[in-house]
């Protein structure tokens, strides 16, 4: 199955995610995801991609902060309005889908109806936008399954598939079997699985494909069993690699991704 080929757009150092798209497109990525909350900005990235040659894929939402949807007060009004930003912006821009975290952290709040109230306001802004949301997983499978579930009828919401978080943070959970049919787009990088002599410690390490231990052909398999024709994109960044120039670095990056492609 053909599928397109993106990368994230702020994978370069020191480079502003609108400038990097240029060189993104010559290394030949197809397209991009962003982060970003402010209307102007995602528009302005999508106007550029239209002139480069590149699909914008999704807007990935901040979410700094994100445990305080869960929280009562008015700590969550600061993440709560960025979330609404960047569907705004998708919108807008006419970017199909915004990526959403549940929560963060190993020990986030429990669950409750202060959080979901929230969500559910979330979701049903989106839908009035005409924007899907896709939940990624992180660390707490169960948080996620209980978002997956409450929104199941609503067409609109999908998941986000990680494959770097499923290896290091929850390396038993088969996301792509329980929700490959409802996968919207991807995140792709490596680590080497959750740390075996500290298994709080954070081991999502953003690294290159085949840097670390992750599967990709049975991600691959996966991914055909479920039949997913988005993007392949990669979440990674330059930062590691001070040896390879910009334009070695992508076409690295193109290389790598087009060999999992093909997998």
């Amino acid at each position: 199955m053909e599928r397109k080929l993106g990368i994230e757009a702020g994978c370069l150092k020191g480079v502003a995610e609108i400038d990097a798209l240029e060189k993104i497109k010559a290394a030949g990525f197809e397209a991009f995801f962003s982060g970003g909350c402010d209307v102007a900005y995602i528009c302005a990235l999508k106007e550029k991609a239209e002139q480069v040659g590149l699909y914008y894929d999704f807007v990935h939402a901040p979410f700094g902060g994100i445990n305080n949807l869960w929280k009562s007060g008015l700590d969550h009004v600061a993440i709560f309005d960025k979330i609404i930003g960047s569907i705004d912006g998708a919108a807008e821009a006419g970017v199909k889908t915004v990526v959403c975290h549940v929560s963060s952290g190993w020990w986030p709040p429990h669950l409750n109806d202060i959080g979901f109230d929230r969500f559910d306001r979330l979701v049903a802004h989106a839908v009035r936008k005409g924007v899907h949301i896709a939940f990624e997983n992180i660390r707490k499978p169960g948080n996620l399954a209980a978002i997956m579930e409450r929104y199941e009828r609503i067409p609109n919401v999908g998941f986000c598939f990680d494959c770097g978080h499923e290896h290091c943070y929850t390396e038993t959970i088969p996301y792509l079997d329980l929700y490959g049919k409802r996968t919207l787009c991807t995140h792709i990088h490596d680590n080497y699985g959750r740390d075996k002599e500290d298994i709080w410690k954070d081991a999502d390490y953003h690294l290159l494909p085949f840097e670390g231990n992750y599967d990709y052909k049975a991600m691959m398999d996966r991914l055909n069993k479920y039949e997913y024709d988005g993007c392949l994109s990669l979440e990674v960044g330059n930062g590691k690699h001070p040896e390879m120039t910009e334009e070695e670095f992508l076409a690295t990056c193109y290389g790598l991704i087009k060999k999992i492609s093909e997998l």
